[in-house]
């Protein structure tokens, strides 16, 4: 079944990684961006999740491109590390603004054409931090939890129109993201590792294909750990 997959900050890292999963498979992927457009073969669209306009704008092109829109993985997110004394309200409130609210706006208004149709998938993007805590990123791991409540709050919502929502929860993943970790942190995360290495986008993405196929159709307001045993438990 092909089905209409719109993916939030597809540009790089582990959103570039779903996009070319669901486009290898045959689906209608649009990638949504922020900044940094995707390679040529996938069909862009600027999408900031911070506005509103922006991300409305975006979910008329896709559905004019493609359709209705099916599967959403709301996957854009951003870090403003700093020790908490020294963190400024913009910072901590930029970062719920995009990782939480942001994903909240992009499922609210692709949540209509699945109620319409009884049918959706909803996949948001967590973060190990979100179960661990991390010194240096309160804002971050704050974002993170609050996506766990967001799932499940949701999936109780949409549970009776066939429409399930979910969370993946990756650890340490080979991105961008996790360049200005310092190599002793990154020791530290490896030792609580049970695979004892780094894990890659593909390997996310994986998960949340599964997730939004027919195989995971009794699956909804679950928390999905790509970690490699990290946080395990959690």
């Amino acid at each position: 079944m092909t089905r209409t997959v719109f993916i939030t900050g597809a540009g790089r890292g582990i959103g570039l990684a779903v996009a070319r999963a669901f486009a290898g498979a045959g689906d209608k992927v649009a990638a949504g961006y922020r900044t940094e457009p995707p390679p040529d073969g996938l069909f862009g669209v600027r999408c900031d999740v911070t506005d509103p306009d922006s991300i409305h704008e975006a979910i008329e092109q896709v559905e004019g491109q493609y359709g209705r829109i099916e599967v959403v993985v709301a996957n854009a997110g951003i870090t403003r590390d700093s020790l908490s004394p020294m963190m400024s309200d913009a910072d901590f409130r930029d970062v719920l603004e995009t990782n939480v609210l942001g994903a909240f706006r992009v499922a609210k208004l692709a949540i209509p054409g699945m109620l319409k149709a009884r049918w959706g998938r909803i996949v948001f993007m967590s973060s190990v931090m979100g179960f661990l805590g991390s010194a240096g990123q309160t804002n971050y791991a704050a974002s993170k939890s609050a996506l766990l409540g967001l799932t499940r709050s949701l999936a109780w919502e949409m549970g009776s129109r066939n429409i399930t929502v979910n969370a993946v929860v990756p650890g340490l993943i080979d991105t961008e993201m996790i360049k200005p970790i310092t190599d002793k942190r990154r020791a530290e995360l490896l030792s609580q590792t049970a695979l004892g290495r780094i894990g890659t986008p593909d390997e996310v993405a994986a998960v949340v294909r599964f997730l939004a196929g027919a195989e995971a159709g009794y699956v909804t307001g679950a928390a999905i750990p790509v970690g490699g045993g990290l946080a395990m438990g959690l």
